[in-house]
């Protein structure tokens, strides 16, 4: 028999999470990556030459924190399957950078991409943005500079979009299932970034039922280009497989060929499992197409025993909405510097009011963020945030921030009336610092 050798080395980082859960028959449960596991060990490619397992870590503290204000304290929002769970996005992201492997898939839960800046509980079932720890060491330990994120989750990835809103270095790239038929309810064309991150978030709202062919539409004819333009030093992959026609939860209808095909295209150096909820009839199936398109692979006959093309495929009138999406898209991208220059001209800060709702802990919070500006630096944000229990302030310094800017935020520090607050904290990502004051 002939020895199947992987094109790309190939790392695969497992963590199941038994001993979490939201509840023992919620979507977001520890079956949805044994079921995975199973499907690899009898398909054999971890028999494969080039594919390899690797164990997570557990992230640290300073590894959340460069990501995350979290109310009151991090034990409060991570239990020890978070921190795997980051761990392993972490893991891949090492072993890529020290050419263990080519690339790298973290085939782990709890998910992440709906946790954003400031955490007060949990929402679409994620605590810790884990891509977003694991971006933020590939900065400031690795000092990779341009980061490429592609989210093809069917939900929106809000988290990840609201952490890099400000950032011009990470380029967030996010299809999916509309937000005016599905959670989070967000995500369209105009959330294009703030500040000097304008341009940099890119939302391609997809109508409900868009197939293989939808999607691979907007990856050629949108985020192929962008990404030849962004030059970024790594591409990661959101994984997300709730796109399938079999989910409970969504209305797609990628295949697990699609995906694997969607993978292939984008070909990121990571690839982040995040939702995906049909355990049986989906996972197993798109899980293995993403591997054997990232080791390089012949996926071609892989198919789920109930596939039919014809009966999935999209009508003309949608795939006439998703190239209208792709259109505007396209053009905002192409006038970005136009508009950033038109949005932030004239002005030192820019203000953003928002109310975000944590569905699985039931807690409204109402956040003010101020985005100081400056020639110079990409300067720092203040956020006021009152969630149900706590009420706090954060200073979040950005990576190579002025002199002239950390001296205007460490002021406003100081003339802080900390009585009206619960906490107080201060992130200084140039210098590592995080600190957290009781008021």
């Amino acid at each position: 028999m002939m020895e199947i050798e992987a094109k790309n080395r190939l790392g695969l980082i497992f963590f199941p999470a038994y001993d979490w859960a939201i509840s023992p028959t919620h979507p977001e449960r520890e079956e949805r990556l044994l079921y995975t596991q199973d499907q690899i060990k009898e398909e054999g490619l971890l028999d494969i030459k080039g594919i390899k397992e690797f164990k997570p870590l557990i992230a640290s503290d300073l590894q959340i924190n460069r990501t995350h204000v979290c109310v009151p304290d991090i034990e409060t929002q991570a239990t020890l399957s978070h921190r795997i769970s980051a761990g392993g996005a972490l893991k891949a992201g090492k072993i890529v950078v020290n050419n263990e492997v080519d690339k790298a898939f973290a085939l782990v839960r709890p998910p992440g991409h709906h946790a954003r800046r400031i955490v007060h509980g949990n929402r679409g079932f994620c605590n810790i943005n884990i891509e977003a720890v694991m971006i933020e060491e590939l900065r400031k330990i690795h000092g990779i500079k341009k980061i490429a994120i592609v989210d093809t989750d069917c939900h929106h990835g809000d988290g990840t979009q609201d952490i890099y809103y400000n950032d011009p270095d990470v380029l967030f790239i996010s299809l999916h299932q509309d937000g005016r038929t599905l959670y989070p309810g967000s995500g369209f064309p105009n959330e294009f970034g703030i500040g000097k991150g304008i341009g940099y978030t890119l939302n391609v709202p997809l109508p409900p039922y868009t197939s293989d062919r939808g999607y691979i539409y907007v990856i050629k004819n949108l985020v192929l280009p962008v990404l030849e333009e962004f030059q970024p030093e790594i591409v990661i992959n959101s994984a997300g497989q709730d796109n399938h026609y079999t989910d409970p939860i969504t209305n797609m209808n990628i295949s697990a060929r699609g995906y694997a095909m969607l993978n292939e295209l984008i070909n990121p150096d990571i690839a982040v499992l995040e939702g995906g909820y049909s355990v049986e009839g989906a996972l197993p199936y798109t899980n293995c197409g993403i591997i054997m398109a990232m080791a390089g692979i012949d996926y071609s006959g892989l198919v789920e025993p109930d596939y039919d093309e014809n009966a999935i495929k999209e009508s003309e009138s949608v795939m006439k909405r998703i190239k209208q999406t792709v259109q505007e898209v396209w053009s905002r991208w192409q006038l970005k510097d136009e508009i950033r220059k038109r949005h932030i001209e004239n002005k030192d800060v820019i203000r953003v009011r928002r109310t975000v709702y944590y569905d699985e802990s039931g807690i409204t919070e109402y956040q003010t963020e101020d985005v100081y500006l400056c020639r110079k630096c990409n300067s720092f944000v203040v956020i006021d945030s009152e969630g149900d229990y706590y009420k706090i302030l954060a200073f979040i310094l950005s990576y190579e921030v002025c002199n002239e800017c950390r001296n205007k935020a460490r002021m406003l520090f100081e003339k802080i009336n900390r009585r009206y607050y619960n906490f107080i904290y201060w992130h200084d990502k140039e210098n590592d610092e995080y600190l957290r004051y009781e008021c």
